[in-house]
């Protein structure tokens, strides 16, 4: 099992810190995870919010790239459906050759209503955007050169200069939970990321199998919110108001647009204290370290993965504690898993 983390570099009004200090303070945090001993960081994408969620997924893992040596660098995920796929894959590039071969690409479609309205993109066509994207820069990746005339996009004897160091590209990821978003990754061939909801890795693997393709050299990345603390009052005390910080964005776009089973209900919390108590407080890992190792071990006998991706630092939380908090569950709990 590997162990990654997430960050999102959300600045909330109530808590915000100037940004130039917030990005210092979490690329040092990243710093610290390697020395920890995390095997992954990976950076996610969106756009307009009011605190700032991280637009600019690529440079950010540039300048991860730069501070770090062993830690691996995904995107989960940036959505190609907003950007242009010939500029993903030469700065996609540009990282794996800065990280010295330490990148992921991981895309997915996206879902917030507001964000393809004010881009005016048709969100009804997310799902072939992206299919062309990936196809487009799969061939600039792998061809001398590339002449494509696509629905969205065109290019004329395009030849990417300079290659990925990884060979034949660095390693794609498509984010999916549930129904075509799944079989897409299957059939794509690429590795799925995922998140809180019902387990799409059976119908994934099912998927690849029916598509050729041997699950054995496939990875799955499911995203898992760990917290830790000396005691499980203390973890609840400081993550209770950034988790609804958190949870409110998410609650709010995803009702809009339920992708899976319980979207349109599941994340909505008037208040910090009700997340505890909820549904999401009961499954969620946080606690001492003992009682997060267990709640993990809970939840990998009915989730299937190669990687547990931690949401750790969140939304206007002092990085003094998230710091403490990784270093408990780097030293107290990965060992249990590794």
């Amino acid at each position: 099992m590997r162990f990654g983390l997430t960050y999102d570099f959300r600045n909330p009004p109530g808590n915000r810190r100037p940004y130039e200090d917030l990005y210092e303070d979490l690329i040092d945090q990243i710093v610290l995870a390697e020395e920890l001993g995390y095997d992954e960081v990976w950076l996610t994408e969106h756009h307009f919010t009011e605190d700032g969620y991280n637009p600019s997924v690529l440079p950010m893992a540039a300048a991860v790239a730069a501070r770090t040596s062993t830690i691996r660098i995904g995107t989960f995920v940036l959505v190609l459906p907003f950007h242009d796929p010939l500029r993903v894959a030469e700065d996609a590039t540009c990282v794996d050759l800065l990280s010295r071969g330490r990148f992921d690409l991981g895309v997915g479609m996206g879902y917030t209503v507001d964000e393809y309205s004010t881009l005016g993109i048709d969100r009804r066509t997310r799902g072939a955007r992206m299919e062309e994207g990936i196809e487009l820069i799969q061939k600039l990746w792998t061809e001398e050169k590339v002449t494509f005339n696509g629905r969205f996009n065109q290019v004329n004897d395009a030849r990417l200069t300079p290659r990925p160091l990884q060979q034949p590209h660095p390693p794609l990821w498509i984010g999916a939970r549930a129904g075509k978003a799944i079989d897409r990754a299957a059939r794509m061939g690429a590795n799925l990321l995922t998140t809180i909801g019902p387990d799409p890795t059976p119908e994934y693997l099912a998927a690849l199998k029916r598509y050729g393709r041997d699950p054995q050299d496939f990875e799955v990345g499911q995203l898992r919110l760990a917290y830790c603390a000396p005691t499980e009052d203390e973890a609840w005390d400081q993550v209770s108001g950034p988790l609804h910080t958190s949870m409110s964005y998410y609650g709010r776009v995803m009702a809009e647009t339920p992708e899976a089973p319980g979207d349109d209900r599941v994340w909505r919390f008037n208040s910090p204290d009700e997340i505890r108590m909820s549904g999401l407080g009961r499954a969620a890992t946080i606690g001492t370290p003992d009682q997060v190792a267990a709640r993990l071990e809970n939840w990998l006998e009915t989730h299937h993965c190669t990687q547990i991706i931690c949401s750790t630092h969140l939304a206007g939380m002092d990085p003094q504690l998230s710091s403490d908090s990784m270093r408990l569950f780097a030293e107290e709990v990965m060992p249990r898993f590794k």
